[in-house]
């Protein structure tokens, strides 16, 4: 399996290079220079019968050739990434019927969020790639929440002196939970930043750096590599969960796998989109998955998108669901080559009138293609508020602020799940992905139960390893201040600056 530019198909990358360029030299995202196809009878079948770490291997082993990481390797790497004893559930990824439909609980790793399925793996891969080239490698972040608790754990479990790390987080915009899992970790390979801006401001010095990396301006032949989700490894080991939700769905509601007579709807809160472009490429391949519809807050970019076809760039506000306030999502670019049909060309020409405008409108052809596969939804704080209060006195369900935007999305999309049903017969085949655990967002879960509601789900919920993490005694992150009076592009300069001076005195 080779890999490619969404921008270029003439040049092909091996899947090391894929991975550690992030970004391809062109500015576009790395994509497979095709998709194998899933069958019921190969594939969906026989996969049916695998624990996750089984499934991850056989899936990843479409994507990475033998040649480049051999089969004992991979599945090494598989196993150690979703070992059991760190996740809170013995299926790692269970998945319930909640009322009418079913929640597919992706937080039950590390660190409680949905990011440890794809960063684990990834983080698993660079570490056995460093070592096998001996090359210190430093890993760029920036997060909205939950991304960056995700990658510094990955990388201090795996230890590695070659693979170090530098998270930054956007000043007072993630939970105190979300900091103190970044703050807490003792680490020598990892360092974190706050900075005084938007969640996306940080994402063009990351990326100038990223573009650089041949020339890089640090010691030693350092490797930069970004593992936000326009990295090919995110979406690829975010394909896997995917699967398996489509793989329990269908075995608890008496349905042979594959059977392209029953499609599964998915909905999910949606940032980045990372995460819904894993489940479109596994759709892409054959999965039975039906439509993917996207919860999103206020900051609604990828709604109008999906709506009218309106991808305009509009300033952040802030929300109780702020781990998914994205300006422009990176990985939209993925979904605009796949509904294209792979038209290098054509998504060049979009992605730069994006860049130069800051704003794109899809014509009515294609905004009816992404309308084939794609719907969504705008939630506002007081509907997420409701959805989750909803939740919990209809279901006995307590969900985190970003799995309620994707409640309040399904019922907005006609998705009534909030009733019991006695039989299978009468579920409906729709799977919300619950992508965080409500222990991570305290203030907004209060907002919506009130003290009580709170306090009672922390007294009979709580999970002991997060109260551990609120324990710890935190550790000053370093800071990028604003500077009055200077633009945004050169505040940015002197944040990548300060970013390089801290790799270089560091690791």
């Amino acid at each position: 399996m080779k890999y490619k530019s969404t921008r270029d198909g003439n040049r092909e990358y091996s899947f090391e290079q894929a991975l550690f360029s992030g970004y391809a030299p062109d500015g576009g995202l790395f994509v497979p220079t095709s998709l194998p196809s899933i069958t019921a009878e190969e594939h969906l079948m026989p996969w049916s019968k695998l624990t996750f770490p089984e499934l991850a291997y056989s899936v990843l082993r479409m994507f990475i050739s033998p040649t480049e990481i051999n089969d004992e390797d991979l599945e090494e790497i598989c196993n150690k990434s979703f070992l059991a004893d760190e996740f809170d559930d013995e299926t790692l990824v269970p998945v319930k019927k909640l009322g009418s439909a079913f929640i597919a609980e992706l937080f039950h790793g590390p660190t409680f969020c949905f990011k440890d399925m794809g960063m684990r793996p990834v983080i698993r891969i660079l570490s056995h790639f460093a070592t096998l080239r001996n090359k210190p490698t430093t890993l760029l972040v920036s997060t909205t929440g939950d991304t960056g608790p995700a990658a510094v754990h990955a990388v201090s479990d795996v230890a590695n002196p070659l693979l170090t790390i530098i998270v930054h987080y956007p000043h007072g915009q993630i939970s105190d939970f979300q900091r103190k899992q970044l703050t807490t970790v003792d680490s020598k390979c990892v360092k974190i930043v706050s900075f005084e801006g938007g969640g996306d401001d940080m994402d063009w010095p990351i990326k100038k750096t990223l573009l650089m990396n041949s020339d890089n301006d640090t010691a030693g032949g350092r490797t930069f590599c970004g593992v936000n989700s326009y990295n090919i490894g995110r979406p690829l080991m975010q394909m896997v969960h995917f699967i398996w939700i489509y793989l329990r769905m269908v075995e608890q509601l008496g349905v042979e796998p594959g059977d392209t007579n029953f499609m599964i709807d998915m909905v999910l809160p949606t940032g980045a989109m990372g995460n819904i472009t894993g489940g479109y490429m596994a759709k892409q391949m054959g999965v039975p998955i039906g439509m993917l519809c996207a919860g999103v807050n206020i900051n609604d970019i990828t709604h109008r998108v999906i709506e009218n076809g309106e991808f305009h760039r509009k300033k952040i506000q802030k929300t109780l669901s702020d781990a998914i306030n994205i300006e422009v999502p990176y990985n939209f670019e993925r979904i605009a080559f796949y509904i294209t049909g792979g038209n290098h060309v054509l998504v060049k020409e979009w992605m730069l009138i994006m860049e130069q405008t800051q704003q794109l409108t899809l014509d009515t052809k294609w905004l009816a293609r992404l309308k084939k596969d794609f719907r969504s939804a705008r939630v506002t704080d007081d509907e997420m508020c409701s959805a989750l209060r909803q939740a919990h006195a209809t279901l006995s369900y307590v969900a985190d602020p970003h799995t309620a935007v994707a409640m309040a999305a399904a019922e907005k999309l006609g998705y009534v799940f909030t009733t019991e049903t006695s039989s299978e017969e009468e579920m409906m085949p729709m799977a919300i992905l619950a992508t965080a655990s409500p222990c991570k967002f305290q203030e907004a879960v209060t907002v919506a139960l009130g003290e009580v509601g709170w306090k009672r789900w922390e007294e009979d919920s709580f999970p002991p390893r997060a109260q551990r993490t609120l324990q710890k005694e935190e550790n000053e992150p370093y800071h990028y201040p604003q500077k009055e009076g200077s633009s945004l592009s050169e505040v940015q300069s002197e944040w990548r600056k300060m970013m390089i001076d801290i790799v270089n005195n560091n690791f």
